[in-house]
């Protein structure tokens, strides 16, 4: 068994990208990357086609992408109700992910409404999921401070976590470094406090690091007991209604390495690992 979970987030690492990578192509790269054993894919999104139309062809990708080989479960980012209505209509998507930003500037730049207008989406959204059988995880964003001035402190962070578990029901949630500007103290503290507070929720890392400082944002989050990791292969990624200068993921091949050479074990088939990156390295630009 992994004693880990990693979430893949090819739709993280496209969904900047100016040109459009052809829907064929995606399939092709989506289906080396469900071969590799990850426990999620994070694989497109059903979010306005003028905000992000790199992935205008979710629908068609996720209808043509092999599942016959993979234990890989799939989510997909909304970001508002009607993109959870289409969503759920997806049979082989398992989650819905939502950004619920505690930056007030981010949060009407990421989905056109402020924190208390996304508080009422997101108890939609959570119903909408619910009624279809799946689930859903709500990304904190901007959880570890912003580039915006917006107020920002750890009693923010967790008062809004308490409501999304207590209130609404969430048990999957992902503290997310939108735009890498967490420290590694801050992620300490805050997987510190939240853990042992409300065991009953599964909280992850989805943070963004420039090449050379990711290790020690991973290590502050496992060392305060996160297991569950987002990452995209060579980093790619960030996201464009963020700052003008993306800031990509965490290098998911560099976050396995580490892992296993600390006797973690990730579960991960390593060569079609190897070959995900090939391809990786011929899809973006």
């Amino acid at each position: 068994m992994s004693q880990v979970k990693l979430i893949e987030c090819p739709r993280d690492a496209m969904q900047g990208i100016h040109p459009f990578i052809p829907t064929e192509v995606k399939v092709e790269y989506l289906n080396n990357l469900l071969r590799v054993g990850f426990d999620t894919i994070d694989i497109g999104s059903f979010v306005s086609h003028k905000a992000i139309p790199q992935l205008a062809d979710t629908a068609e990708v996720l209808a043509r992408i092999d599942l016959s080989a993979t234990k890989s479960k799939l989510l997909v980012i909304v970001a508002n109700e009607r993109g959870a209505e289409a969503a759920v209509q997806q049979e082989s998507v398992t989650y819905l992910g939502y950004p619920f930003s505690i930056s007030e500037t981010f949060q009407q730049r990421n989905t056109n409404t402020g924190i208390e207008g996304s508080w009422s989406r997101t108890a939609h959204i959570a119903e909408t999921a619910r009624k279809a059988g799946k689930e859903l995880v709500v990304y904190i964003s901007m959880a570890f401070g912003n580039p915006y001035g917006d107020p920002w402190n750890a009693e923010i962070a967790l008062h809004w976590t308490d409501r999304l578990v207590n209130e609404l029901g969430v048990r999957t949630i992902a503290l997310s470094d939108t735009v890498g500007l967490a420290h590694p103290e801050d992620i300490s503290a805050m997987f510190s406090a939240l853990i042992p507070a409300m065991p009953q929720v599964e909280f992850g890392a989805h943070l963004h690091a420039r090449l050379d400082h990711w290790k020690h944002k991973a290590d502050a989050a496992w060392n305060a007991g996160c297991r569950r990791f987002d990452g995209a292969l060579k980093g790619y990624g960030g996201c464009p209604m963020a700052e003008d200068d993306l800031v990509g993921n965490l290098a998911m091949e560099q976050v396995v390495r580490h892992l296993e050479d600390r006797g973690i074990r990730t579960g991960l088939d390593m060569q079609q690992l190897e070959r995900s990156l090939a391809m990786a390295a011929t899809v973006f630009p």
